[in-house]
């Protein structure tokens, strides 16, 4: 029966959609190893999808607010000191825009919700393999083919060393893109853990797929994809009512905190149990000697003042290493929140915008998923987790912005672009 319920879903319901629709998975399963393949790809669905929804996208309050959003950010770029880093720094923001509106017409049901989530879980395979063969069997290699196609740098030990990164550019990198495949594979998994009793292929391998996220996430060593993983955990504990499981994770999460923060004689208790890896990760007990300017808060306290000096325009995209680096004399080339780094760059204005769509968006969809008569019962958790995927978003680039890496940026605009689809037509379905 599920694997019946998967064949449907490779077709849309518009049949006018089924092209950019067979874009669009295509370019998620190769996305992963290929960010231009897939890029490519989804670039062409939303492009086939404006072609032909043009009169409805452009109704949407959602895209307008963004139109405005992209003015603004032009606006900023024409004030910016270094004018030609400023431009460059739009293609993080610009392009992403574009395509979120054309894929938010592409992605209509709860189903298509479902089909994303299974399709970007099997992608994470290959990602899986080559993070545990860096770590545990020490592969090292430099893939290339035809320059970008597929370019693929695995150092050995992790990247920090000891800390899984496969074949991303950092560990805390792959701890965003594992995050986000734990959120939705768990999600799934939910939907269909009675099967398991059945034996059902694709639910084993799901458990399996989940489980071995979840590992390699925390080899990752990011404090951050721990946190969001303890979150997502209570998330779904409090939305099934599972009572005992959101014991179990606050009384683990808080023996972790005890461990590593509380008063020494506590502490040493606790940490009788709760591995070194983790309570000396938490407070910053693994690496004593962090130069300050390396440290999160110095850099959050530059970006306010860069935002205090030039409140309405900002400094310009792409100014915050240049800035940094003659103050600091080192390297950064970002200031660990996305947010801070918008309104430090781009000005006060363009960034309570930004915030303002982003709040507009987490409102409604939190009201629509409330409204029992709304959303039909069987496809509400599919939608919670996106809604949780799209929280989770936001916690990370709290503490790390992930628009600078391509695989990461696109996904993120994929399942927001999913959230308001499915959305904007529950909302026409019910006027």
């Amino acid at each position: 029966m599920l694997g019946n319920s998967l064949k449907k879903t490779f077709y849309h319901p518009n049949f006018r959609l089924q092209t950019p629709w067979n874009w669009l998975q295509f370019g998620l399963i190769s996305f992963p190893l290929s960010p231009f393949l897939g890029g490519i790809s989804i670039a062409v669905a939303s492009l086939l999808t404006w072609r032909k929804q043009y009169h409805i996208i452009r109704q949407y309050p959602i895209h307008q607010g963004f139109a405005i959003l992209s003015i603004l950010l032009l606006i900023s770029t024409g004030f910016a000191p270094h004018k030609l880093d400023a431009f460059l720094g739009l293609f993080n923001l610009l392009p992403f825009f574009f395509f979120f509106a054309g894929l938010t017409s592409l992605i209509q049901t709860p189903t298509q919700l479902r089909q994303i989530s299974w399709i970007i879980v099997f992608g994470s395979v290959p990602i899986l393999i080559i993070g545990f063969g860096q770590l545990f069997l020490n592969w090292n290699f430099k893939f290339q083919v035809l320059w970008i196609v597929f370019d693929w740098i695995v150092a050995p030990g992790g990247l920090p060393q000891g800390r899984m990164a496969s074949n991303f550019m950092h560990a805390n990198t792959l701890a965003a893109y594992l995050v986000t495949i734990f959120i939705l594979g768990l999600g799934l998994w939910l939907e269909n853990y009675q099967k398991l009793k059945q034996k059902n292929p694709l639910i084993i391998f799901l458990t399996i797929t989940v489980f071995a996220n979840l590992i390699a996430l925390i080899l990752t060593n990011s404090r951050n994809g721990w946190f969001i993983a303890i979150f997502t955990c209570l998330a779904y504990a409090l939305y099934q009512g599972w009572r005992l499981i959101v014991g179990a994770v606050v009384s683990i999460t808080s023996c972790f905190l005890l461990a590593a923060f509380a008063p020494s004689p506590m502490a040493e208790f606790f940490r009788k149990f709760v591995p070194y890896g983790i309570w000396a990760r938490l407070n910053d007990d693994m690496f004593p000697d962090r130069p300050i300017a390396l440290m999160r808060k110095t850099q959050w306290e530059f970006a306010l003042n860069l935002t205090q000096k030039h409140p309405l325009t900002g400094s310009g995209l792409r100014s915050f290493n240049e800035l940094y680096k003659t103050q600091m004399q080192i390297d950064i080339n970002h200031p660990h929140n996305l947010f801070l780094m918008l309104s430090a760059e781009t000005g006060l204005i363009t960034t309570l915008l930004f915030c303002g769509l982003l709040i507009w968006i987490l409102i409604t969809a939190s009201q629509l998923l409330w409204n029992s008569q709304t959303i039909e019962p069987k496809n509400r958790l599919i939608f919670f987790s996106y809604l949780i995927t799209f929280i989770s978003w936001i916690l990370f680039n709290t503490v790390d912005i992930t628009i600078f890496d391509i695989r990461l940026n696109t996904l993120a605009w994929i399942f927001l672009a999913a959230l308001c689809g499915v959305m904007y037509q529950y909302q026409s379905h019910h006027k």
